[in-house]
């Protein structure tokens, strides 16, 4: 016979459609220790066709990565991101919180509202406030939807640039300025 309060935690989770805190599961079944019940319901669930798992501070069940193709027909196509919102989705989540000035200071570029808002309307980003200079620019930071969506735990979890250059992202400098010299640009 299973716990009362596991099966209560495990309902609500079940039962909820966003990812939930420990918080907010306790809100709904009272006193109780919240994180113990997840810990033992993430066990009972460790090789079947879904699991509990922890997205930062949130948690849901998603299905087991190993079985996920069975249910890729009835998604939606999604659509591709244009490479300014992946460039800016990038600087949000490397540097958050980041303000318009900040992603435009980097990527070199005005970014357009559209961007923005592709990305708002995503739910991968959200407005966090605004920075406490002249003008108080908005801030944007990255929401556990991002988290989910790209598999992460937290933000830790980000590839670093060595990540990066092994998985053939990134070029080396020297590389780079060795082919630019190869292939006879020298917009000087």
């Amino acid at each position: 016979m299973t716990d009362p309060f596991v099966r209560a935690v495990e309902a609500v989770l079940f039962a909820s459609e966003t990812p939930l805190t420990a918080g907010m599961i306790a809100a709904y079944v009272g006193e109780g220790d919240v994180r113990a019940a997840l810990g033992v319901i993430q066990t009972d669930h460790a090789g079947r066709g879904f699991g509990l798992v922890r997205r930062g501070e949130y948690w849901h069940f998603e299905t087991a990565p190993d079985l996920a193709h069975f249910l890729r027909r009835d998604r939606d196509e999604s659509r591709k991101l244009s490479r300014a919102a992946i460039e800016t989705l990038a600087i949000i989540a490397y540097h958050e919180p980041a303000t318009r000035a900040d992603i435009e200071s980097i990527r070199g570029v005005q970014i357009s509202k559209g961007t923005i808002d592709v990305l708002l309307a995503a739910g991968w980003i959200r407005p966090a406030g605004r920075r406490e200079v002249p003008g108080r620019p908005l801030t944007y930071a990255t929401t556990p939807a991002f988290l989910v969506h790209f598999g992460l735990d937290s933000r830790r979890d980000l590839p670093g640039i060595d990540d990066l250059r092994a998985a053939g992202l990134l070029e080396p400098i020297d590389d780079a300025f060795a082919t630019m010299l190869e292939s006879g640009d020298d917009s000087d």
